[in-house]
């Protein structure tokens, strides 16, 4: 049971018997169990966190959170992969760097449109990679929000599209000659 103070008990009753073995009564007990269903909870959330993190680290596709700012949070080694920057030098960058100057309007508009809706339907879209090229990709946005529905992060999936996949491999090999 919960008390209007939001802590939790169990309660038990059970028989109050004398010394002759005859029920005179009950025992009611109540022991508080608050901490104990915190650290339930917390360890429930820590295990969920663990399992999404090992979806994103071994996920194909490019996976980033940006705050609200544009200042990247996370970075994927699919991203690491795709992009060619290392998560410590994306983690210092803002996703302007990443959007060709011509893209930079529709991207903004589109996190405009973000703030509507949580999930914005995947687009085609180019980002640039460390060497400077441009990489044709398929984006998924969404808006991380918190508890009182305020969003204050932006994840993103990136899937590199065919074409850009193509032309990766062969600038790779023709590198490796």
């Amino acid at each position: 049971m919960q008390t209007t103070e939001g802590k939790w008990h169990t309660m038990r009753i059970l028989p109050y018997r004398t010394l002759d073995n005859v029920i005179e009564g009950a025992v009611i007990s109540f022991v508080d169990i608050t901490e104990t269903l915190q650290a339930r909870e917390a360890l429930r959330k820590a295990n969920e966190l663990l399992r999404l993190a090992v979806v994103v680290r071994d996920a194909h596709d490019a996976i980033t959170v940006q705050d609200l700012a544009g200042r990247i949070r996370a970075w994927n080694p699919a991203a690491e992969r795709i992009y060619g920057w290392t998560e410590a030098e994306a983690l210092s960058m803002n996703i302007r760097e990443r959007i060709p100057p011509e893209l930079r309007e529709d991207a903004l508009a589109r996190l405009r449109q973000l703030g509507q809706a949580e999930v914005l339907e995947p687009y085609r879209t180019r980002r640039l990679t460390k060497s400077g090229a441009q990489v044709d990709i398929w984006l998924t946005a969404t808006a991380l929000v918190n508890e009182t529905g305020q969003m204050y992060a932006i994840a993103t999936t990136e899937r590199i599209s065919e074409s850009s996949r193509d032309r990766t491999a062969e600038t790779r090999s023709e590198q490796q000659q």
